[in-house]
């Protein structure tokens, strides 16, 4: 053994070959910091090793290297940008001493090599994969680039194009599709992996493969002409621009330093990468993406631990309600795995149900993400049925019918009555309180709500609602059964609105009160869409959801919070709603709304909105800061207060259930991570701008105590003793 350490080794083998392997203590292979110090040694005792010919470079774990630990990597992002410059250039030099290892290396690929794990195999000089690797660089959705030469020798490697192209999107690729590129030499069956590799670095060392030319490509400026050059990167900064946008910095920093390193050699070319990742890793962006990653494993480990305390998992489903939302749940449910029941009252619309399902398969086919095959074995997994016998066996049971508390209570006492004593019973609500639900069950504890956002099949997020007498088993079952339908569930207390509604209306208030002060609700949505960076305005996303929705919701909120949420006087969505005009739902809300040509929907300011608010004096005098002020205060707020009440856990599931939930801009973070950009007394100033303006933008002691204390809600207990708080 040349070298053996807590997650990396060196042994010789037979005929000079050296097997650098990575075998972490933990359930993946990752860089950190102990890592790289392991690193630095194989590098030293294969240099020491008079016998060594060549190197393999192997994984004993079922995948390869998943990259960089970034939660150790986050106080250094901290450090001044000079710092940071000589701390990632150590660390790629690294990659540099292996690559200039005096003899051949080849890299054996197996399952992920993502990131870090990836640079890795671009040190090296061959890549053999596996036939089922996922390899590529995602560093751009953490808001950085590429800090161990991705940007220098993939480019090299690939080509310039399609070297930007991986990296400027983040996507992981295939072997086949590595292998058309040439990132890989040979893509082969997992069970030859080893053999194939050692067979090409055999090879290289008898001399039968040049592998010095093959390294020096890596080594010296892209194999492109002036014109070239300037085609590819004009092409690919017009696509990223038009892509990404300028809330995204990262891509636009790495097709630059792409471009910048054209005709330099490695040396020079990886001093521009590393100032490129040390700039990037200062950004607002980056501390939100990273965060937004950070959050997402609290989400997603919080549904591990639920599925292990499991006894018994849903393995058969039922949905009560099929319209557009039921068949959207059948679908997912369904295409996940779990078998489900779809029950209504009416043949039309398990028509409608089915129908919704059948086509959102039918686009995966005609995109080619699915095969028509599994298409029928999806469609199979749904029984449509007029009869609650149907659900005597199931395991849970979604209740969807129509937004209105007595038909849901009636709805929820009779199918109870055809269940198990084991089965879960579950209300998808957007409003409607599980406490008020439970009074018609006679099993509470086996009761919760489970509120999916439309469209199903394309919304992340199941808020999970905890009532009083909910179980701890019941909120584990259902949050494991949300897992398994590919989403992510965050566990809220009950309230009016629960957690997602219950921040978004008070943003909404703010809009509303824009609007009355005589500010166009287009240039409003304008600002929110470009400059915050909302995928829609509050108008258009009033039109998606339906104005008759909002005003109902309106109401629900105003009778739940009375002080805080009072309805407003002539609010616009109730004038609108008073005189029709609901929206997408009948094509005429503060838009109007078609279809071109393609049958693409569009929408066009509404004249006939504009006149119902004529006698409101039009006031342009807001700017773009003000007006994100006025809605995004409000909503902040409520958020705050959420924690503090402990409708929800942490800021880490908060601020995931805004982007999972409304789409807030993920380059932000979510409300808290917006929040702490912004700087807590910095928000506190902003905010008591506008206290006269009402409760909503009246910020909390608690919020104040935060500021005054220098604390952070991210490593902060900051709920406060509440009824539901005890569960």
């Amino acid at each position: 053994m040349l070298y053996q350490g807590n997650s990396l080794s060196a042994q010789l083998l037979t005929d000079g070959i050296v097997e650098f392997s990575f075998d972490a203590q933990g359930s993946v292979n990752k860089f950190d910091q102990a890592t790289f110090a392991e690193f630095i040694a194989v590098i030293a005792a294969i240099r020491a090793c008079d016998e060594a010919k060549g190197v393999i470079v192997t994984s004993a774990k079922s995948t390869f290297l998943v990259g960089a630990d970034i939660t150790e990597f986050l106080d250094i992002f901290k450090r001044d940008e000079a710092t940071l410059v000589p701390w990632i250039k150590k660390a790629s030099d690294v990659f540099d001493a292996f690559e200039d290892l005096d003899m051949p290396t080849v890299a054996a690929i197996n399952g992920v090599a993502l990131g870090g794990g990836c640079e890795m195999t671009l040190a090296c000089d061959y890549r053999v994969g596996d036939s089922n690797i996922n390899i590529g660089l995602p560093e751009v959705k953490l808001g950085i680039m590429p800090g161990f030469g991705g940007t220098v020798r993939l480019p090299r490697i690939i080509g310039a194009d399609n070297a930007i192209e991986w990296m400027s999107t983040g996507k992981s690729y295939k072997a086949e599709e590595a292998l058309n590129v040439g990132l890989l030499d040979s893509a082969v069956a997992p069970e030859i992996l080893r053999s194939a590799a050692l067979k090409i670095l055999k090879q290289a060392i008898d001399g039968k493969l040049d592998w010095r030319a093959k390294r020096q490509c890596k080594l010296e400026p892209l194999k492109l002409s002036k014109l070239e050059q300037l085609m590819t990167f004009s092409t690919c900064k017009g696509m990223i621009a038009a892509k990404a946008g300028k809330h995204y910095p990262s891509p636009m920093v790495m097709v630059n330093t792409v471009e910048a390193a054209a005709n330099l050699g490695r040396t020079e070319a990886m001093a521009l990468e590393n100032q490129g990742f040390a700039k990037l890793a200062k950004t607002d962006s980056a501390t939100a993406q990273i965060g937004l990653f950070m959050a997402d494993q609290v989400v997603k480990g919080k549904a591990k631990k639920a599925a292990k305390l499991v006894d018994k998992p849903v393995n058969k489903a039922a949905v009560l309600g099929a319209g557009i939302m039921g068949g959207g749940i059948a679908y997912q449910s369904a295409y996940k795995g779990t078998p489900i029941v779809m029950k209504d009252i009416n043949d039309k619309a398990l028509t409608l149900g089915l129908a919704t399902a059948a086509n959102i398969l039918t686009k995966q086919v005609e995109r080619g993400r699915m095969s028509a095959t599994k298409m029928a074995g999806v469609l199979t997994n749904i029984t449509a049925t007029l009869s609650y016998d149907a659900v005597k066996d199931v395991d849970v049971v979604v209740e969807a019918v129509v937004e209105n508390p007595k038909v849901k209570a009636t709805v929820l006492a009779e199918v109870e009555g055809y269940l198990s004593d084991e089965a879960i019973l579950t209300s998808n609500t957007s409003t409607i309180s599980i406490d008020l639900l439970a009074q018609s069950v006679k099993r509470p504890e086996k009761f919760c709500g489970m509120h999916f956002f439309n469209p199903v099949n394309r919304m992340p997020l199941v808020e999970i609602i905890r009532g009083k007498q909910t179980s701890d088993a019941t909120i584990a079952s259902v949050v494991a059964y949300a897992a398994k339908m590919g989403k992510s569930p965050i566990v809220v207390n009950d309230c009016p609105g629960f957690y997602v509604n219950r921040v978004l209306f008070p943003y909404f208030a703010g809009f509303s009160q824009l609007v009355l002060e005589g500010v166009d609700f287009a240039k409003i949505d304008k600002v929110m869409e470009k400059e915050f960076g909302w995928p829609m305005g509050p108008a258009y996303l009033l039109d998606v959801v339906g104005i008759d929705t909002a005003d109902h919701c309106t109401g629900v909120m105003s009778a739940g919070f009375p002080q805080r949420m009072q309805k407003i006087e002539n609010d616009p969505v109730s004038v609108l709603f008073e005189n029709n005009r609901l929206g997408q739902k009948n094509s005429q809300g503060f838009y109007n709304h078609d279809t071109d040509k393609r049958g693409k929907a569009t929408k066009v300011a509404a004249p006939e909105a504009y006149a119902l608010f004529a006698e409101l004096a039009t006031n342009n005098t807001l700017n773009a800061e003000q007006i994100i002020e006025r809605l995004m205060i409000p909503m902040v707020n409520e958020v705050v207060r959420c924690l503090e009440e402990g409708v929800v856990d942490s800021a880490a599931e908060a601020d995931m259930g805004l982007i999972y939930g409304i789409g807030f801009p993920p380059f932000r973070g979510g409300a808290i991570r917006y929040l702490e950009t912004l700087g807590l007394n910095n928000f506190i100033n902003a905010a008591d701008k506008y206290a006269h303006l009402g409760e909503i933008y009246q910020v909390t002691d608690g919020l104040r105590e935060m500021a005054a204390s220098g604390k952070s809600y991210f490593n902060s207990d900051v709920k406060t003793a509440s009824a539901h708080n005890a569960k």
